[in-house]
């Protein structure tokens, strides 16, 4: 190894899209645009639930962990690519990009079990409505969603223990907008075998292990609703599982694509527009998906309007 490569890294230079030349600011307006709204659909969601005693039922104190998770994602990718987008690129150091993928990997983990937990409440619903109250108790509630984001955390934790104890002494340029696990054992010198075992056991089951459970669940709901007589409660029924199935398959259909493209150079491109997607278009989704088809959500906002307009007179 030359004397070059023997020298230890203490900061990357993320590539981001590159020179964008004239469309810089367009791409970035309209980027900043797609991220506002995104943040503030979530947000209103979140303090919709807090705000109506209508909406205190599990399936939409779920939605607002979802709608959590998605802020949390969001804020910890799109400001930095923002940036980077303005610049042409710009430098991040060792910890802070281990930091952002921590950030970024609390979220990603919570949401797949959120959405698992979600089907278990419409499986419940639909397949044991008898037992529904007793089942999804608000204790039992709290509890499902302590375990979603303990695992982000706690997870998360122990690949950024390893990725800290890895050396960098190769080139620092990462040709992406964010820090991911794939770019960063590409420019480490040191031995990745344990990083690659442990991401290994904990990532596949992690993402896997859910939508085999949201999959499990949705087979026993078909079932079921296949038995109801009439063809207005088989509609009933379908119509509470379709915004969840919607945010199901648009959320693992991203995720699953990122990993199918690896980060070669023949790929990156469409890596880093399904990141793009990921990052910035599901979470603008969600709120739309479960605004537009929910009455419930619908009538809240309107209550929520007419209350702000009558405080202003």
């Amino acid at each position: 190894m030359d004397e070059e490569n023997q020298t230890v890294l203490t900061e990357f230079f993320l590539l981001g899209f590159g020179n964008l030349n004239d469309f810089r600011i367009l791409i970035f307006i309209i980027l900043l645009m797609v991220h506002i709204m995104a943040l503030s659909g979530n947000v209103l969601l979140i303090i919709l639930f807090a705000a109506t005693k209508s909406l205190h039922c599990p399936m939409y104190f779920f939605l607002s962990q979802l709608s959590l998770s998605e802020i949390l994602f969001t804020t910890d990718i799109v400001p930095n690519m923002l940036r980077l987008i303005l610049e042409g690129g710009g430098k991040i150091t060792v910890p802070q990009c281990i930091l952002q993928f921590y950030l970024s990997g609390v979220p990603t983990i919570a949401q797949c079990l959120l959405l698992a937990i979600m089907s278990f409440d419409r499986h419940v619903a639909i397949c044991r409505p008898l037992h529904y109250a007793t089942i999804m108790t608000f204790t039992h509630q709290i509890q499902m969603v302590t375990v979603c984001w303990l695992f982000g955390f706690s997870l998360s934790s122990v690949v950024c223990v390893f990725l800290a104890k890895l050396t960098f002494c190769y080139h620092n340029i990462i040709n992406h907008f964010f820090c991911d696990v794939a770019p960063l054992v590409k420019l480490s010198c040191s031995d990745t075998s344990s990083l690659d075992l442990v991401t290994a056991l904990l990532a596949y089951p992690i993402i896997l292990s859910p939508f085999l459970f949201i999959v499990a669940s949705y087979i026993s709901i078909l079932k079921t609703v296949l038995k109801i007589p009439s063809s207005i409660g088989r509609q009933k029924a379908f119509s509470t599982c379709s915004s969840h199935l919607i945010s199901v398959c648009l959320y693992y259909g991203t995720l699953s694509s990122i990993y199918i493209f690896p980060l070669k150079e023949k790929f990156i491109n469409a890596n880093k527009g399904l990141t793009l997607l990921y990052a910035l278009v599901t979470p603008l989704f969600n709120p739309l998906i479960y605004s537009l088809r929910n009455k419930d959500i619908r009538s809240a906002v309107y209550t929520l309007v007419k209350i702000s307009q009558l405080g202003k007179t």
